[in-house]
């Protein structure tokens, strides 16, 4: 029986640490006004993955959820402020910040989404598809 590959990901002062499946469903780069203020970046680089693939191994008592713990939140650490991931689509999936893994995933980001949103001052220089929106 093959196993999925398990990719191991972490905040920046090392406190929080996560291990996600391999088995991300999609990855994009977000420009949508709230990712921007989020990472403090141009966009957010994510990959998706139904919720239960990914779990905390270290500093569960060190995190900052900022939003609605039940449903749609982000997980920092609060140490640190590493945007880790974020929980969302009613609480089922979780866009894992791309930047914080320590492994290398098999996805690559396949569009630009909320591109209509995105930042004047920050130009695409990539050929991956544009979207106005999700999707």
């Amino acid at each position: 029986m093959e196993t999925t590959p398990l990719l191991r990901g972490q905040c920046q002062c090392g406190t929080v640490h996560y291990q996600v499946e391999d088995s991300f469903e999609y990855a994009l780069n977000c420009h949508c006004s709230q990712c921007r203020r989020a990472t403090g970046a141009a966009f957010k680089t994510f990959a998706g993955i139904p919720r239960q693939r990914l779990q905390l191994i270290q500093g569960k008592d060190n995190l900052l959820i900022v939003g609605q713990p039940e449903s749609a939140h982000d997980v920092r650490c609060q140490h640190c402020g590493s945007l880790l991931y974020s929980i969302v689509r009613e609480g089922a999936y979780a866009h894992v910040t791309l930047g914080t893994l320590t492994d290398t995933p098999s996805i690559r980001p396949s569009a630009h989404i909320f591109v209509g949103s995105k930042a004047p001052w920050f130009t695409i220089t990539d050929d991956l598809p544009q979207h106005d929106e999700f999707g």
